[in-house]
């Protein structure tokens, strides 16, 4: 059904008003806002989750998210009356900027230091001091054991099942389910310092997700051409707030995921197809949710000369990630498909425990004859779709294509019969990485085409 010319207008009209809205709120309500929610997002955890590990985390980060919400309120009033106070000119102008953008970075420091950094070393700390199992994620623990039967030169993937779905396998001390590893290889590498040292404290899996993600997101962020204000809300989201915080603290197995996405995708936009195609291929040796935005990502493959080349970015994920891949997965076809095919997606002879109050879990825990069905269902269906979508719109730029995957994970979130609401994080960041993009992107297409001029150069990153 088409819809009329005066009701396009009127939704016209009404998201122009919106982005207008959105526009006029300043950076510094703006953090206000997000702490706020964080805050609203620990009290609601506290109350209704069912994992005591998060009810941790939320009891120790509602405090500096409640505190850095009030901070930024405070700062955005001073500087909303500093602006109107100044005489006019450039100079009280500046300084006011400056002022500003000096509070709001001392405010998401101490916000991350309170909601991130300190819940993620007492749970560590407390791990140690007791049960190693407890205090992590039971992907902390997967992994480790995975890097430490690399470390010793063995196959990290058991067949844990036969291909008539029957357990065939047991580890003793580990419950079925333990003894399945859906991690890519490169995401076991991670687990190798734990059996170096005793002291699981010093050799946790989520230090090194948390530098890795860290260093990376720092790197792609110093990369990016885009205005300070769209890199402080990439980096509130990869750090700071509870979509990062939370993991983070308590797993973290997907935030060096997301932060390795967004470097690739920073380099898509740079115009270096191959360096992307390498950060992609190394994503995507570490967990089959990055495929999804990878192969978007060609889409946005275009070199210096602005000529796409996504042959350029795929061969440089082959090289990668081929190799890695493909070597596991000859040692143990079965075995490897069986762990990161089969058992991620509910499929396994073993249900997978992840499980969530989305649309797709409830949907086959009240139908239990679509665990199989529906998992098909919305593959074939939402990809005769995805594939439509493409042919007629292919998305053109990096800020396209994250929209577009944000779009594809959302989908795949909300209806995957075994997942957890935790997954969430890559379709919000990557609406984010959206925004990031947009405006240096926007740009770029007001300046003549071939992009060898210096202007062109610094305005998509590149050294002039």
């Amino acid at each position: 059904m088409l819809m009329s010319p005066s009701r396009r207008t009127t939704l016209r009209s009404a998201e122009q008003w919106a982005v207008s809205r959105t526009r006029a709120i300043s950076p510094e309500a703006g953090d206000a806002i997000l702490y706020a929610v964080g805050a609203i997002f620990a009290q609601v955890t506290i109350v209704s989750s069912n994992e005591a590990l998060y009810r941790q985390w939320a009891e120790l980060a509602i405090g500096p998210f409640i505190l850095g919400a009030l901070a930024a309120a405070v700062l955005a009033v001073v500087a909303r009356r500093r602006t109107r106070a100044a005489v006019p000119g450039p100079a009280p102008a500046d300084r006011t900027f400056r002022q500003a953008w000096s509070g709001r970075i001392a405010i998401a420091l101490c916000v991350f230091i309170g909601a991130t950094a300190i819940p993620l070393g007492l749970e560590i700390l407390w791990r140690s001091d007791g049960d190693p199992g407890s205090h992590a994620q039971p992907e902390v623990t997967d992994i480790e054991r995975a890097g430490q039967a690399l470390a010793k030169g063995k196959d990290p993937y058991h067949e844990v099942t036969n291909r008539h779905l029957k357990v065939v396998y047991h580890q003793r001390g580990l419950s079925t389910v333990d003894t399945f590893n859906p991690y890519l290889p490169f995401m076991d590498a991670f687990g190798i310092p734990s059996e170096r040292h005793h002291d699981v404290g010093l050799t946790d899996a989520r230090i090194f997700f948390s530098l890795v993600t860290l260093l990376v997101t720092g790197t792609a962020l110093w990369l990016v051409a885009a205005d300070g204000r769209r890199k402080m809300r990439a980096l509130q989201v990869l750090a700071i707030l509870p979509t990062a915080a939370l993991p983070l603290a308590t797993g973290g197995d997907d935030m060096p995921v997301v932060a390795f996405l967004l470097l690739a995708m920073v380099l898509a936009q740079r115009r270096q197809p191959i360096a992307a195609g390498v950060v992609l291929g190394i994503v995507s040796a570490m967990k089959f949710t990055a495929w999804p935005l990878a192969g978007l990502a060609l889409f946005a493959a275009y070199n210096r000369r602005g000529a796409r080349r996504p042959d350029l970015m795929f061969l440089g994920m082959l090289v990668v990630a081929g190799p890695v891949v493909v070597s596991f997965a000859l040692r143990g076809p079965w075995a490897f498909f069986d762990n990161v095919v089969l058992f991620p997606l509910g499929l396994s002879g073993v249900n997978s425990p992840a499980a969530s109050p989305l649309p797709g879990h409830l949907l086959v825990s009240a139908f239990p004859f679509l665990h199989r069905a529906l998992p098909l269902t919305v593959g074939l269906l939402g990809g005769a779709l995805l594939l439509w979508y493409l042919y007629r719109r292919p998305p053109q730029s990096a800020s396209q294509v994250c929209r577009v995957g944000g779009v594809v994970m959302s989908v795949i979130t909300l209806l995957a019969p075994a997942t957890r609401i935790g997954y969430l994080l890559y379709p919000i960041n990557f609406f984010v990485w959206s925004y990031l993009f947009a405006d240096a992107e926007g740009q770029q297409r007001l300046l003549p085409a071939g992009g060898s001029s210096g202007q062109s150069r610094q305005l998509i990153g590149a050294p002039s």
